[in-house]
């Protein structure tokens, strides 16, 4: 019985039904291996990403739980900024993994160069604006007036590093299409890597320079995001891969190319757009909750993203082998992958989802030892853990919606989940019933179980493995 669950669960050409068949069904040790190939460079980069913020928040805190919230009410504002980036970024993803599929190398080039220019306008606005109004966001944000000036600062040259770090991620995004998971890997946590370095030395003032405090911090990520761009850019610059950059080469607008970016840019514009909203909301309801409960939340959401980084690299690496597997024309083999990664996300949830519940207090300790913010952030982190082998389905389903082209659907998910419910109800559990944080995360996690109900849907009706990008 065991063996023929396992064979059940884990045999790929029992994943499509034999009429859904469109060629050879490679060996499933073969599926599983090009599928962890992609995806654990990935997972890893996005873990180890989402670990040194959290080192970064762990370094800021040793200056107390007002440096902490001072740092966390700039993130929504900053991700509002990136939104437009991030969509577009979505649609280079898609585009180039269909062009790669295709084997079409001239289009996949075009979408790059094309999005990078892009890229370079739209981020220049950005950090221009970031930077120009810095103080009045800060204060619609929530910040109280004793971190008011800290967290201006720090917005203002964070915003200032996304010029850099914008391009870097535009390219990544590309090489992700193309299934180059590994140099986005190489990226992110070279840059981490000096980001950390120099948070040391910056934030506390070591071997001779000043002690900076938040603005060490906020100039150490700023280097990281040069350091970023210097190795995305070895990447494509006189390098003779599948894709590739030069000064000589069309950086030209074109019809066909730009129709095919904007078709998945619009949807996943909304998407963020609509995010973006309501995690502003949301963050602005839980800052009114006071500064030491805003510090418990940044504690909390430290953890929380460090479960939707692993899940968002595994939605990265469906979404490239879905949309390369529907440019060879086989539907079939995108469910395959789909429920493939679904498979190896699934395992890894389960046993992360099963740390966070048993170290829960040691983790929490990491960020901070304040006895006002320990008890209540360690019962949060363990729901996170119950929560996490959902939260991970979600993330590849979406992902792979993406892959295909679906991004429409996931705006309009995010619009009645993430834009209405969450803040909604987070304001009906937080305001009249005065449940406090956990009220507020009460919100979030009824926000998940709905777009984990929406998306599965979705999935089982199969049009997504139709569209044509």
């Amino acid at each position: 019985m065991i063996k023929a669950f396992l064979d059940r669960l884990f045999s790929c050409e029992k994943m499509v039904k034999p009429q859904q068949i469109k060629g050879p069904i490679p060996p499933s040790k073969s599926i599983y291996a090009r599928a962890i190939d992609i995806a654990w460079p990935s997972a890893l980069e996005s873990v180890l990403v989402g670990l040194v913020s959290s080192i970064d928040t762990i370094m800021v805190g040793t200056l107390g739980p007002e440096a902490i919230a001072a740092v966390g009410i700039t993130t929504q504002p900053r991700f509002i900024f990136l939104a437009i980036i991030f969509s577009l970024n979505a649609g280079v993803t898609t585009v180039v993994a269909r062009r790669r599929g295709e084997q079409d190398v001239d289009g996949a080039n075009r979408c790059l160069h094309q999005s990078l220019v892009l890229c370079v306008i739209l981020s220049i606005i950005s950090a221009g604006a970031g930077v120009l109004f810095a103080q009045p966001m800060m204060q619609f944000a929530g910040a109280q007036s004793d971190i008011l000036k800290d967290a201006t600062v720090y917005f203002q040259i964070v915003m200032a590093g996304t010029l850099f770090s914008n391009i870097s991620m535009t390219i990544n995004a590309a090489q992700r299409g193309v299934g180059n998971t590994r140099i986005s890997m190489v990226s992110n946590l070279t840059a981490n890597g000096v980001n950390l370095v120099f948070n040391y030395i910056l934030i506390n003032g070591k071997f001779g320079f000043p002690r900076l405090g938040i603005v060490g911090a906020a100039i150490a990520t700023t280097i990281g995001a040069v350091v970023s761009l210097v190795v995305s850019l070895s990447t494509v610059v006189g390098y003779k891969g599948f894709l590739n950059c030069s000064l000589h080469d069309n950086w030209r607008f074109d019809k066909k190319t730009m129709g095919a970016i904007w078709k998945i840019w619009s949807g996943a514009l909304a998407e963020q757009m609509v995010s973006r909203f309501g995690f502003f909301a949301y963050a602005k309801i839980v800052a009114n909750l006071g500064t030491l409960a805003f510090a418990a939340h940044q504690v909390c959401m430290n953890v929380m993203n460090l479960t939707f980084n692993l899940g968002g690299g595994f939605s990265t690496a469906v979404s490239s082998l879905v949309g390369q597997s529907l440019g060879e024309k086989r539907p079939d083999m995108a469910k395959i992958y789909v429920k493939v990664t679904n498979v190896l996300t699934g395992i890894v949830a389960i046993s992360c989802g099963a740390a966070l519940i048993i170290f829960r207090v040691p983790i929490v300790r990491l960020f901070t030892d304040n006895v006002q913010i320990v008890p209540v952030s360690a019962n949060i982190v363990a729901m996170i853990g119950l929560f996490m082998l959902l939260q991970t389905t979600t993330d590849v389903f979406s992902g792979c919606l993406r892959g295909a082209g679906d991004a429409r659907f996931i705006a309009v998910m995010s619009l009645i989940c993430i834009g209405v419910i969450r803040p909604a109800s987070a304001w009906v559990l937080c305001t009249p019933l005065q449940l406090g944080l956990y009220g507020a995360w009460g919100s979030f996690f009824l926000d998940q179980f709905l777009r984990w109900v929406l998306v599965s849907h979705r999935m089982r009706k199969d049009k997504w493995s139709e569209i044509v990008v």
